[in-house]
């Protein structure tokens, strides 16, 4: 798996799709969809013309929420954020095929998730973020470390990545909790160089930690 996502945006001068086009020539390979407040419809559209990108750049393209636009588009997974289909049931309609990511924002959700079948989990928010409504409790550095302690003490062998408001400068001290990889938008979308933004981001994820999540 890889462990540097991208999580797609807009804004009043670019759409979801020209920022995941610029994301992946940055050389991202992990790309999730995530489009709120829109039609089911036009959510449809989006994600098929997101899949062909995707497919160009041999890249992996997860949709956020939507289980049938998933299965639908030919996407590699489905994302579910907190108040979405339980992932016990996303993965009865899903098949074994599709990924399915999980949001958590406390260790027992990780627990939940786990148990349900979820092949990787968010866990966030790390900050305030401004591209998330009804924020969960921001966990910051210390709530990343006191729940991985207790995803390794409870030996649970699932990637967690980190997910909410994290800038580049963040990564080593997230790292070193023993956090598997980072779900960026901004840092990237916004970044003065998304080439030399990516490459940088990369090289720090690849770098082993302290500690780490004991993974299949």
């Amino acid at each position: 798996m890889d462990k540097l996502h991208y999580i797609s945006q807009q804004s009043l001068t670019f759409s979801h799709l020209d920022a995941i086009k610029k994301a992946l020539q940055f050389g991202c390979k992990w790309i999730q969809l995530r489009i709120k407040d829109e039609s089911a419809e036009n959510v449809s559209e989006i994600a098929s013309q997101a899949r062909v990108l995707c497919e160009s750049f041999q890249a992996r393209l997860i949709i956020n929420d939507y289980a049938d636009i998933a299965l639908k588009s030919g996407a590699d997974g489905l994302h579910l954020g907190e108040h979405d289909l339980p992932v016990h049931q996303a993965r009865q309609l899903l098949g074994d095929r599709l990924i399915i990511g999980a949001t958590a924002n406390t260790f027992e959700q990780i627990v939940r998730h786990a148990q349900d079948g979820a092949d990787y989990i968010g866990l966030g928010p790390y900050r305030f973020t401004s591209t998330k409504k009804n924020l969960s409790p921001v966990l910051g550095l210390d709530g990343y470390a006191r729940i991985m302690e207790q995803v390794n003490a409870a030996k649970i062998h699932i990637p967690v990545i980190a997910i909410g408001g994290i800038l580049t400068e963040d990564l080593p001290a997230i790292l070193q909790t023993g956090i598997y990889g980072v779900a960026l938008s901004g840092a990237i979308t916004n970044a003065a160089d998304g080439a030399v933004t990516v490459r940088s981001i990369k090289q720090a994820l690849s770098v082993p930690a302290l500690k780490s999540v004991h993974l299949n």
